[in-house]
């Protein structure tokens, strides 16, 4: 996987994960790529240092279990959600405004929006979180 440092036409700053360069070209070409923020399409790399494993023994780094420990917690999250919610697909903007206003049952739910129903909702004063990241598989890591 390749982190590569993001920033959209309006120069918010964010970050994408990527199985290769092509790869991201491809969703850039695509228009598939989309700031997180005001989602503009207009998606490009920052200039960054390269992340070069060495060869020689560095000591433990105290910030890695803290880490370790964050994506755990995410994980736990995520199966938390997927297990108890209930999926709504990308109908969520629809039901989690239903659900705010009265109109639908209370209870969780989690699905797919777009950058602008998500900047709705929270504009109108619905209580929307992202759903922390799935985890990479293993043979999706070198």
């Amino acid at each position: 996987m390749i982190r590569y440092a993001l920033a959209c036409e309006h120069e918010h700053a964010f970050e994408g994960w990527f199985g290769s360069s092509d790869d991201f070209d491809s969703q850039a070409g695509g228009g598939l790529l989309e700031c997180p923020i005001c989602g503009s399409k207009a998606v490009r790399k920052q200039i960054m240092a390269p992340a070069v494993a060495g060869t020689k023994r560095r000591a433990a780094d105290p910030e890695a279990a803290k880490r370790r420990m964050m994506m755990e917690a995410m994980t736990q999250v995520r199966r938390h959600v997927e297990e108890t919610f209930d999926y709504v697909g990308d109908g969520f903007a629809k039901e989690a405004r239903a659900i705010h206003e009265g109109k639908a049952e209370e209870r969780g739910i989690y699905g797919e929006a777009s950058a602008a129903e998500v900047k709705a909702l929270v504009e109108d004063g619905v209580p929307v979180a992202p759903l922390p990241p799935a985890a990479p598989k293993k043979q999706e890591v070198n």
